[in-house]
């Protein structure tokens, strides 16, 4: 079962996202939290697999909950819900460490499968918002160019791990990096796990910020 704490400051969206969870046969809602400071708790005294959260809420908003529950060491993968597009948002809500970005006039069904995609450490963004993070790559490392420390450390990846980094950054899946590099799935998982484990990364979502932020994989490139 996949274990869920959904966090919102309105009761009926809360209430609403935890019926339409709890109707899932492998999840079951195991805390709700109406803020960042009651998630961040939750977290820790519940052990939840996956955190949905709110992005604008009263006493600690759902960033600065997504930043501490990620540097807690917690498991615990953050999708986060809002109603706003934005590229500030998304962009924040990445670098905090959240497993994915969904809006809220998702589906049902797009709800129940996101949180099964980032329960299985999968990168999960809404097409919207695949392209605004793009935009702002774009636009942040036209500012400022490559980190060059993020760049030294690609230098642990041998020549495969780093190509399947690239493929990662660019949104494809295991399936489709099996193919495009001819190799089995199953190969493909075991190197996308020794990029996490050798960069210090969370996820796969994390694993394209990274991407993106040394310069090893550039907008349109």
């Amino acid at each position: 079962m996949i274990r869920v704490v959904v966090t919102d400051d309105q009761m009926m969206v809360r209430e609403g996202f935890s019926v339409l969870l709890n109707a899932q046969p492998d999840m079951e809602v195991v805390g709700e939290a109406v803020d960042g400071r009651e998630a961040v708790d939750a977290v820790a005294g519940l052990d939840p697999d996956v955190v949905l959260m709110d992005i604008r809420m009263p006493v600690v908003n759902g960033l600065e909950a997504t930043r501490e529950i990620c540097a807690s060491g917690s498991a615990a993968r953050v999708l986060i819900l809002t109603t706003y597009d934005l590229d500030e948002y998304v962009y924040q809500a990445l670098r905090a460490g959240a497993s994915g970005f969904l809006l809220k006039d998702a589906s049902a069904r797009q709800l129940a499968d996101g949180v099964r995609t980032v329960a299985a450490g999968e990168a999960l963004l809404a097409p919207t918002v695949t392209r605004r993070l793009i935009a702002e790559f774009s636009r942040l490392s036209a500012a400022a160019g490559p980190h060059a420390p993020l760049r030294e450390r690609i230098g642990d990846l041998t020549e495969r791990e780093t190509q399947v980094l690239a493929l990662v950054a660019r949104g494809l899946s295991n399936g489709e990096i099996a193919d495009r590099l001819v190799v089995a799935e199953s190969t493909v998982k075991t190197h996308v796990s020794r990029v996490l484990v050798k960069l210090g990364l969370r996820d796969r979502t994390q694993a394209a910020v990274f991407a993106y932020e040394s310069g090893l994989v550039t907008p349109g490139g």
